[in-house]
């Protein structure tokens, strides 16, 4: 009888393990309005009509949520000379738990939050191109 009440807290406990947390945030993710590839150099994001670039490791902490730096450009479709956007500074801010992310991305400079997106581990972004 021991034994059996062994393996039931076994199996009891194995449902308290929660979905795993990376050291560092890589591969192809993609949600609605944003894709991101990122590996431990940094990560390319791509928005509806716009892109954007963070330039170190995402390192999520303990619980999964993860602050870095980077840039947001506007635009995403053709470009006439002299159009050029100009890059602005961004935060990343977010949590990452097994194959989930969510993220939140917000201009530095103004404190314009762009949005929160979630997005999947391997899955395509949907992300519209402007022209």
């Amino acid at each position: 009888m021991l034994r059996s009440s062994g393996g039931l807290l076994l199996l009891g406990l194995a449902g308290c393990v929660g979905p795993e947390i990376p050291d560092v945030v890589s591969g192809e993710w993609g949600g609605a309005h944003l894709g991101l590839v990122a590996s431990d150099a940094g990560a390319d994001l791509e928005f509806d009509c716009a892109s954007g670039r963070i330039t170190g490791a995402v390192r999520p902490d303990g619980n999964g949520r993860f602050s870095v730096s980077g840039t947001q450009t506007p635009g995403g479709g053709p470009i006439g000379f002299g159009d050029g956007a100009e890059s602005r500074a961004a935060r990343y801010d977010g949590t990452v738990r097994g194959d989930r992310m969510t993220i939140t991305v917000t201009l530095t400079d103004t404190h314009e939050t762009l949005g929160t997106f979630t997005l999947v581990r391997g899955a395509s972004p949907y992300v519209f191109k402007c022209l």
